[in-house]
């Protein structure tokens, strides 16, 4: 059953190394012949160590310790046990196990690829016959299996990796069971991605690669299950700018020619990009005080992955660009106006320009102090009489809210709200009356905005059935009623002395 001539086997095994990624890390090789895994020694073993160096450079290990069989690049083994061999420069080779079981599943020890058909077979010590057959994947029995020592699969599928073994009778003994034997089936294209660290904005190519220089021909790549476009170079893709969305996993799909025509599709390869920078924020006072100066603040964190690369800033308002291109992070406003008011936003960009991220929006308001507080009699308008009710109301012409208003009566506070309501007036209700309008402005209201209005004079006489109101220029009103009497007096003094 050993089969195989030597230099098939050699080969092979040298194949089966190269598809694990072993020979291109430059790692000393140990080829078996028969190219079988685990070898037996019922078998002529044959282990012939490649590497750097000569064949005067090789050491062999048998079991983890030096084997007496230094200086030889090949040797036939006689002995069970785990061998491995060294070359100076290219290090230890990886084990192979020479079996003296009972009963030993082996798998071939060339490379497997989907498509192909395998044969396992389940060998009884010293060629003995195994009857009653059984073969297990990953401890499940596999059914459907005709009575034989041999199990073919084809055609080979990524899927069928993994773990077999099998029991049966050896001769008229008792049933045994294989020790565990390892299958690995490669895809016959194989995904590359020309860089790991990826982040936004950058240039990624994706390689469809063919097996054995097979030839491949109508390539398609995935991202997930959706299709990303045909290559433009026969088996590469470009993605550029790359976005956040274009993380994920990615293959490729073509028809490989190794003989027979085989649709075949590589092994999935995750893709990570990473943000440039983080997603800025618009940072700043959201109610400035007319008059004071306002500085915005768009905040935003670069990747540790790359040396930080400038950063470019645009601020706006509603929409307009305000300021920038400009490296500062920063937008200064030396004295804010009420047309300042508006919807803040600023985006940050790459040096090249295509990475650009936006904050959300930022609301200012401007806000305004106090000022020209004034006082407007209601039914004053007119003369009222004794007795009646007065309403009078406090308003200024600018202001933010909340505004709250206080009531003077000969500069003492007696009542606050925006309305004074005076009933049932008498003499006591004369004097002057004021109202003081005031506001709080700024982070957590720490400045005061007050405006005092004009005086307003009420006067009550107890003679006089009315009352006389003057605002502003104090009693005028009432000389003007003194002068018109002392007028009227003359005539009449006048005409009498006739």
């Amino acid at each position: 059953m050993a089969g195989d001539s030597g230099m098939a086997g050699k080969v092979a095994l040298l194949l089966w190394a190269q598809t694990l990624g072993l020979a291109g890390a430059q790692m000393s090789q140990l080829l078996l012949e028969p190219p079988w895994r685990p070898a037996v020694l019922w078998d002529p073993v044959t282990l012939t160590c490649q590497g750097l160096g000569t064949a005067g450079d090789t050491t062999w290990y048998k079991d983890g310790k030096r084997w007496g069989q230094q200086g030889r690049d090949h040797v036939t083994v006689t002995k069970s046990g785990t061998y491995t061999c060294d070359r100076p420069g290219s290090g230890r080779s990886p084990p192979v196990t020479v079996s003296h079981d009972w009963l030993v599943l082996q798998v071939p020890a060339w490379a497997l690829l989907e498509g192909d058909t395998v044969t396992l077979r389940c060998r009884g010590w010293q060629n003995n016959p195994v009857t009653r057959v059984s073969f297990y994947r990953e401890r499940e029995k596999l059914r459907g299996l005709r009575d034989g020592t041999e199990l073919s699969l084809s055609p080979l599928q990524l899927h069928h990796s993994g773990s077999y073994r099998c029991t049966g009778l050896v001769g008229s003994w008792r049933l045994h069971e294989s020790a565990p034997a390892t299958m690995t089936v490669h895809a016959r294209l194989e995904l590359q991605v020309s860089a790991r660290e990826l982040l936004e904005g950058d240039t990624v190519t994706l390689r469809c690669l063919r097996w054995h220089d097979n030839p491949v021909t109508g390539v398609q790549f995935y991202h997930g299950d959706k299709e990303v476009g045909r290559p433009l170079n026969g088996t590469e893709l470009s993605l550029s700018p790359l976005q956040l969305n274009h993380s994920g996993n990615y293959s490729c799909e073509g028809r490989v020619d190794s003989g027979v025509s085989l649709w075949a599709k590589s092994a999935p390869v995750t893709v990570t990009v990473h943000e440039l920078f983080s997603l800025p924020v618009l940072a700043g006072p959201p109610e400035p005080t007319l008059g004071s100066p306002l500085t915005l603040s768009c905040l935003s964190t670069p990747s540790p992955l790359r040396p930080p690369a400038p950063l470019m800033h645009v601020f706006y308002r509603d929409g307009q660009v305000l300021g920038g291109p400009q490296v500062s992070p920063q937008l200064l406003v030396p004295s804010v106006g009420v047309s300042h008011s508006g919807n803040y936003s600023c985006q940050v960009r790459s040096e090249r320009g295509n990475v650009r991220k936006s904050s959300a929006r930022l609301r200012v308001t401007v806000r305004m102090p106090v000022a020209n507080a004034t006082i407007t009699p209601g039914p004053l308008a007119h003369q009222v009489r004794p007795g009646d009710n007065v309403t009078l109301h406090c308003s200024v012409q600018v202001g933010s809210a909340p505004v709250t208003f206080t009531w003077l009566h000969n500069g003492q506070e007696v009542a606050r709200g925006p309305l004074l309501e005076l009933r049932d007036i008498d003499v006591g209700h004369s004097g002057t009356y004021q109202c003081v309008a005031t506001n709080q402005l700024g982070q957590d209201g720490h400045r005061v905005f007050r405006a005092l209005s004009p005086e307003l004079e009420l006067e009550v006489t107890p003679w006089s059935p009315w009352v006389t109101v003057a605002a502003g220029v104090g009693g005028a009103l009432l000389f003007l009623l003194l002068l018109v009497g002392v007028i009227v007096a003359w005539h009449w003094w006048h005409h009498l002395g006739r």
